[in-house]
């Protein structure tokens, strides 16, 4: 059988087990929910008490139909009245404004605004301040600091001056995604210039945001602190088959031509409420009948939440064409950012190996928007080993939750409690990391009834990262077929369409349009607008006074339970036979053309491996392994001890050793650009040549009031910080060779011999430690021989 005839085998294989498996799920869902119909005490209702349950129920029923409507005729006036009122931020936060990126020299429908805090809670304006960008992807700006508890109310908490970039609903005419990160970096400079005398400014993104804080930071790298990237796509390619049936959307559409369609239909304005409805349309039971069924059947407590979060997902804004245009075919379809092709002026495209800062990701496994796969492969795209990420000085630490879906990893107000409140005390420790990749733990501690919690850093490989999408990632080859699909459609569209379309729409007519747009209309629609809804309100007032709430466990409650349940049931059997349709048309449509380009992948000639040793920044650092003074000594034999353990730091840890020998190292009082170049310089001699570094340190320490100064921190460190074996053995090492030095003037040090491996990056510390074990041993043996 030739390689296409395999192909399209195993894709009907998995097609139909999709289809079986869907059938399957949906008969458990409906057996589990006829379950409690089966107990026989339900059989055996006397008809007076079946009368009775069904005479409460359905009064009950009633009330809560009248009070479920006028619930969606508030979602419909608080929808007017933000409309009237421009659409305005939704922060749970007073704020005010500090600069309108409208009256900038190239302007753009984005601001920057300083949150107050409320009663009760004050900032320090020499403590580190917070930026945070929001996801322009259809809705408004807010969810940042939607509730109390978020990631703007724990920064504030934890004494931080907190801004947030908000944008306009009207996009600025002619404005392009590379004015919007100047405008973006602008901010941060004016943040800067407000908090002279702190650190470089923290920029958490979000969403959308992510990629949009990430882009600033690769075009002004030197204005950028610690970059927090939460539930961010980076990598809109990756996911995993089954499960991800977003990133299928550009091929079975044809790429970027319908959003220039609907630019046009727009007259040169993207309507944002058509992303909404991509979201929407991942899950049908949740957008048709879940959401719905949750407020009739809790309609006591519910309506505010549900008017709450009503009201932020109602606020559609706008972008013009070029713009999605720009992020069509340079993320959804195109995939450009983490292979370095996505320009941002002719020629000029942004590299995010510019970037300086350290790096957080938070993403969740039970997010089906952004999944994990396209929050971190983009790591993999840009450095293919793991020594490539730290010969470029990176820090990168990965964060995953277990189960949050993706509006919850930025409302939830457990998440920001235990996530983000984390995340914030761990910006004070990450940028003193060595670079690397590192897996983020949360650790919850539980002791005389309170709940503690403690981070847990892991030092992981690139190639870890290869465990989170099956197939080795050869299933992402087909959207290499999608994007020159798109870029011909594209260009046909451009040609013989878009010439006849656009003048052919006003912007009035661009308006009507929008307003009957389906997100719209069912908002309006049921609303004081409607004059037969007029009656609404008093019926509802009556109702509430005159509440009799049903019999939960009686008959006609638990047949609606069974109702609601299949209800939801039949939906999600829809969602998996229509996602497994889409999946295996994608595969069936792309597929072979995939083929015929891994051919010529195979065909084409490899590329010769990158010798890490030969990048500058490491070839700087080991040319100067002799030299240095008592701080960068230091430095190196804290991470000769930190490579000599088990790879994990937990940040109590962290505080603690700062505690003890933090202003003594010296890197305290430095800035922290200065501090980070020292530790990645060490870092550097440390992993490429820990053998030389260790017997070159007692030259950095050129007096004996230095020796004894680090003799006597690590006896400090020691006492402190639990040790491993090999650690002790090293500590030991360290003492004799600066003894020696002490009472000498020259090292005496027996050499130190390691085997190196055909990549002299494997060469390990442990190793050195491993030998130096042996050699004590050789000492005491020698010394008992000798007595």
């Amino acid at each position: 059988m030739t390689e296409l005839g395999c192909v399209q085998t195993k894709v009907t294989e998995v097609y139909q087990e999709r289809c079986t498996k869907a059938v399957q799920r949906y008969l458990d869902a409906v057996k589990a929910a006829s379950e409690p119909m089966r107990d026989d005490s339900h059989h055996s209702v006397p008809p007076f008490d079946l009368w009775r349950d069904a005479s409460s129920y359905w009064l009950d029923f009633t009330q809560r139909s009248i009070l479920f409507w006028d619930t969606l005729r508030q979602r419909g006036n608080n929808w007017i009245e933000h409309e009237k009122a421009g659409k305005p931020p939704l922060l749970a936060f007073d704020w005010e404004m500090i600069a309108d990126a409208r009256t900038f020299e190239r302007p753009v429908n984005y601001a920057l605004v300083r949150i107050l805090p409320p009663d009760g809670i004050e900032t320090d304006p020499d403590r580190r301040p917070f930026v945070i960008i929001d996801p322009r992807a259809g809705h408004g700006p807010g969810i940042g600091g939607f509730k109390q508890d978020s990631q703007v109310g724990v920064a504030l908490k934890a004494g931080h001056p907190v801004y947030c970039v908000i944008f306009f609903p009207e996009p600025v005419s002619g404005q392009t995604l590379a004015d919007v990160s100047r405008a973006e970096a602008e901010f941060l400079r004016i943040v800067g210039e407000r908090h002279p005398k702190t650190r470089k400014p923290v920029l958490f993104g979000n969403c959308q945001g992510g990629w949009a804080s990430m882009l600033v930071g690769a075009v002004e790298p030197d204005l950028v602190g610690p970059i927090v990237i939460n539930g961010a796509p980076m990598s809109y390619w990756a996911g995993n088959d089954g499960e991800n049936p977003m990133r299928y959307a550009g091929g079975i559409l044809g790429g970027t031509w319908p959003a220039l369609f609907a630019s046009d239909l727009g007259a040169g304005k993207f309507d944002g409420a058509y992303l909404v409805e991509n979201f929407e349309y991942l899950n049908p039971a949740n957008t048709y009948f879940d959401k719905y069924y949750t407020l009739f059947s809790k309609i006591d407590t519910e309506p505010e939440r549900f008017l709450e979060f009503e009201r932020w997902w109602g606020g559609f804004f706008l972008m013009n064409r070029q713009e999605i245009k720009w992020i069509v075919e340079n993320l959804f379809v195109g995939n450009n950012l983490a292979a370095g092709d996505a320009e941002w002026s002719e020629g000029r495209a942004f590299d995010l190996r510019s970037i300086k800062s350290p790096i957080i990701l938070f993403a969740s496994l039970g997010d089906n928007i952004t999944p994990p796969q396209q929050a971190f492969n983009w790591v993999a795209d840009l450095y293919p080993t793991t020594e490539a990420l730290k010969a470029n000085g990176q820090v990168i630490v990965g964060l995953m939750h277990k189960s949050v879906g993706h509006l919850g990893i930025f409302v939830s107000g457990a998440v920001a409690k235990r996530e983000y409140t984390q995340i914030v005390d761990l910006i004070d420790y990450i940028e003193h990391l060595p670079p690397g990749l590192y897996g983020m733990q949360v650790e919850e501690q539980k002791a005389n009834g309170r709940v503690r919690y403690d981070v847990l850093l892991t030092e992981r490989r690139i190639e870890d990262l290869q465990v989170l999408q099956k197939y080795s990632r050869k299933d992402e080859m087909p959207f290499e077929a999608v994007e020159r699909t798109s870029e011909a459609l594209a260009s046909a569209y451009e040609t013989f369409v878009h010439p006849f379309v656009a003048p052919m729409v006003t912007p009035a007519t661009a308006g009507f349009a929008r307003a009957f747009n389906p997100q719209r209309a069912q908002r309006w629609a049921v609303s004081d607008l409607n004059p037969f809804l007029w009656p609404l309100k008093g019926m509802a007032d009556l109702a509430r006074a005159n509440r009799a709430p049903r019999d939960n466990d009686g008959p006609m409650a638990m047949m609606e339970r069974w109702t609601a349940a299949v209800t939801s049931a039949s939906w999600d059997l829809y969602r998996d036979l229509r996602d497994a349709t889409v999946e295996n048309a994608f595969f069936r449509a792309y597929g072979p053309a995939s083929i015929g380009m891994a051919a010529e992948e195979r065909e084409a000639v490899a590329e010769e491996p990158i010798d890490v040793r030969n990048a500058p920044l490491v070839k700087e650092a080991l040319a100067h392994i002799a030299e240095g003074d008592r701080t960068e000594a230091m430095v190196r034999a804290a991470l000769l001890l930190m490579k000599a353990g088990t790879g994990r730091r937990r940040l109590s840890t962290m505080k603690r050793a700062r505690e003890l020998v933090g202003r003594e190292i010296g890197l305290m009082e430095m800035p922290a650009e200065a501090a980070r170049e020292i530790i990645r310089e060490q870092s550097f001699i440390v992993d490429f040549e820990p053998v030389k570094a260790l017997t070159a340190l007692p030259k950095l320490l050129r007096t004996s009031a230095d020796r004894r100064r680090l003799l006597d921190l690590l006896d400090r460190v020691e006492g402190q910080i639990e040790a491993n074996e090999k650690q002790v053995t090293l500590l030991g090492e360290i003492r004799r060779l600066l003894a020696e030095e002490d009472t000498s003037g020259t090292a005496k040090a027996e050499p130190i011999t390691v085997t190196l491996a055909e990549n002299p990056a494997e060469v390990r510390p442990e190793a050195v430690a491993k030998q130096a074990s042996a050699r004590h041993a050789r000492d005491n043996r020698r010394t008992r021989g000798s007595s």
